[in-house]
């Protein structure tokens, strides 16, 4: 019984009973069924294996080979650049450089750094319960680090800054055989001047050791608990230090470092902020990212991962987890 405009409406009690008995019998209808006097309820099955964040280790491959590729594709237009050095020429002008002398020692300390903060980045990801997605973006941004980096040091080349630092003698020819040579010898050295491999010069524009430094420390930021902020400060200020030590042994002028700061961030910010929103994963008319042509790359790669990337941590190896197996777990 209610009252509205001053008038009175009576429904039925029967009526109420029998919607309520309908409703309550088509539902029960829709969620058990009897088979052979069992009782059948449908229920879903547990996703413990996290659908939306698939492993898909051949994507995985196939990334890693695209960074080997452009890495090659680097140290051969090192090859052809160390032609093409300007000798003889004085070091450009540069504000930092020109403030500050030489420090040979800077470039070693700097590739120590180097190494440290990639064994301990492998660490991270390696420890990482979504290695695998992980590792693909790891490997298509270095690759399309080098990529960019391959013909940014062969369209313009500058003089050695460090006219101190040992350049291999000029070949005044070059041939296939001799290039793929020269590309291997960079390429076993990883790129570093510290084994001794790295004796070719004028790769200058941008720094790949800037690159690594940066990438590093946004690796880890990403992809570990933000109450591990100290670790976040220390590594942003071992990347810092190897940078200012990379300038003081005059291994890169300070444009170098400037530009591949400048690169390297925005191409992680832009990837993950693609990766992060289905939306943007879509070619649109307002998408304006699926204008980069390394759109296509991306979405093959990122296509199936369904969101944010959780920071959970695994221990990665089969045999300490088959012993636990047999302990009884929490599947909730």
């Amino acid at each position: 019984l209610y009252h509205e405009g001053g008038g009175h409406s009576i429904i039925s009690t029967g009526d109420v009973l029998a919607s309520t008995s309908n409703f309550l019998n088509n539902t029960a209808a829709t969620a058990v069924s009897a088979v052979n006097g069992l009782v059948k309820i449908q229920m879903p099955s547990p996703h413990r294996d996290e659908p939306r964040f698939p492993k898909e280790k051949l994507k995985t491959l196939w990334s890693f080979l695209f960074l080997v590729f452009n890495a090659f594709l680097t140290t051969t237009s090192l090859a052809l650049t160390h032609e093409r050095v300007p000798m003889n020429d004085p070091p450009l002008p540069d504000v930092l450089l020109d403030a500050f002398p030489v420090q040979q020692w800077g470039l070693t300390v700097s590739e120590i750094i180097i190494i440290i903060v990639i064994c301990f980045t492998f660490m991270v990801v390696f420890f990482h319960k979504h290695r695998y997605i992980i590792m693909r973006r790891i490997f298509l941004i270095l690759g399309l680090l080098y990529f960019y980096r391959a013909i940014t040091m062969y369209v313009t080349v500058l003089p050695v800054a460090n006219p101190s630092y040992y350049c291999s003698p000029k070949l005044n020819h070059t041939t296939v055989v001799v290039i793929i040579k020269h590309s291997l010898q960079l390429l076993s050295g990883f790129g570093l001047a510290i084994n001794g491999q790295h004796t070719f010069c004028g790769d200058y524009i941008f720094s790949g050791h800037t690159s690594v430094l940066v990438i590093g420390y946004l690796i880890v930021k990403e992809y570990t608990p933000r109450r591990w902020w100290l670790l976040h400060w220390l590594y942003g200020l071992l990347a810092l230090t190897g940078i200012i030590m990379v300038l003081l042994a005059r291994g890169h002028y300070t444009v170098d470092c400037v530009i591949a700061y400048f690169i390297s961030t925005r191409l992680w910010y832009m990837y993950h902020t693609m990766a992060n929103n289905p939306n943007l994963k879509e070619a649109g008319q307002h998408n304006y990212f699926s204008r980069m042509w390394w759109f296509s790359l991306f979405r093959y790669f990122e296509g199936n991962v369904g969101g944010s990337v959780p920071r959970h941590y695994e221990w990665p190896l089969p045999w300490p987890r088959r012993w636990g197996a047999k302990l009884p777990q929490r599947t909730s």
